[in-house]
């Protein structure tokens, strides 16, 4: 591995943190396809689906552990939504990441490329009011918490995403959360989606340990900068980004694959 490949590694990385701290996503929308392509393109290297699933899984695990210290103050984070949908999005992940290892590179990135156009869609649905209802009398639907929060973990554990580009747009339109306590609390949530994305590419041999360390590093100095950055932005301007950054990459995939 040369040296400007390892730049072009912890390069993606910093921008994939810096944006999930920014905007309570874990990286991997940012980052799995700029490490399948922009590489290539480079001419500095290449990796397998595989591989860019597995470290975008480490990855995402580091980049939502500085972004949830950053935001640890300030009553954004909702431990129940946390627990609830944490749970349920651990074991999805966990089954979506073991079973990933007998999916077909095509297929994996077509997974990637339905939940990115799932979360278009849905960060593109009117949010009226939402930021209207004060922190501590935040109230949402336990069950549709939990049942939506199993179905993204099986589809994130699969693409080495923690699910934080789809929980950001579910909180928002079907469970109608806060936009800064979406942020903060997904980015708990995709925590600890992410472990269990973690274990189950460990357990099957998809990480690649030297880029997955790289992208560990770039992850911890980016995140906390985007989250404290992301305290300071408009609300709205901050769901426009997401909603951009989404549609963008959801073109791009749908392209490679078609």
């Amino acid at each position: 591995m040369d040296i400007s490949f390892m730049i072009t590694i912890f390069l993606i990385g910093f921008v994939g943190s810096f944006i999930s701290g920014l905007l309570g996503i874990g990286g991997a929308i940012i980052n799995y396809p700029m490490l399948l392509y922009i590489p290539v393109m480079l001419g500095v290297g290449q990796f397998t689906a595989h591989e860019v699933s597995g470290i975008t899984a480490i990855q995402v695990f580091f980049a939502t552990i500085g972004g949830v210290f950053a935001y640890r103050k300030g009553g954004y984070l909702n431990k129940a939504l946390i627990a609830y949908m944490g749970i349920s999005i651990l074991i999805g992940s966990f089954i979506g990441g073991f079973g990933s290892t007998h999916m077909p590179e095509s297929v994996m990135n077509i997974v990637y490329g339905i939940l990115a156009l799932i979360a278009v869609i849905l960060m593109f649905i009117p949010k009226k009011g939402i930021d209207d209802t004060p922190l501590e009398q935040v109230k949402f639907n336990k069950l549709i918490a939990i049942l939506f929060a199993f179905i993204v973990g099986v589809g994130a554990g699969i693409v080495g995403a923690g699910g934080a580009f789809l929980l950001v747009p579910i909180m928002l339109v079907v469970l109608k959360i806060p936009t800064r306590m979406t942020i903060a609390s997904s980015l708990a949530i995709t925590l600890i989606s992410s472990i269990g994305a973690v274990s189950g590419k460990i357990f099957t041999g998809q990480i690649a340990i030297v880029p997955s360390l790289i992208l560990v590093v770039a992850s911890l100095i980016a995140s906390p900068v985007g989250a404290n950055a992301g305290k300071r932005i408009n609300t709205k301007a901050l769901q426009a980004i997401m909603g951009i950054l989404i549609l963008a990459t959801a073109v791009k995939t749908w392209m490679e694959i078609l």
